[in-house]
């Protein structure tokens, strides 16, 4: 069984700690879908704000709330 793309981007990302620190200064999920968009990875904000909460090839995907925000939205 094929690995999706959000999963084949969080293991390249649990391999690369460079990634791992631009993915720490991203704002948004979008700016987190835009690096993965960049590395050829076809991954959304949406697809990685569905796993919040969850692990992922060693990866834990946190959402943080932003105020302003309805609770609830992706969850």
């Amino acid at each position: 069984m094929t690995a999706s793309p959000v999963q084949q981007f969080l293991e390249h990302l649990g391999r690369d700690p460079v990634l791992q620190l631009r993915v720490q200064a991203a704002v948004t999920a979008d700016e987190v879908a835009q690096l993965a968009q960049e590395l050829g990875f076809a991954v959304s904000g949406c697809d990685l704000l569905m796993l919040s909460g969850r692990s992922t090839a060693g990866v834990r995907v946190t959402r943080v709330d932003h105020p302003g925000e309805y609770p609830g939205r992706y969850y």
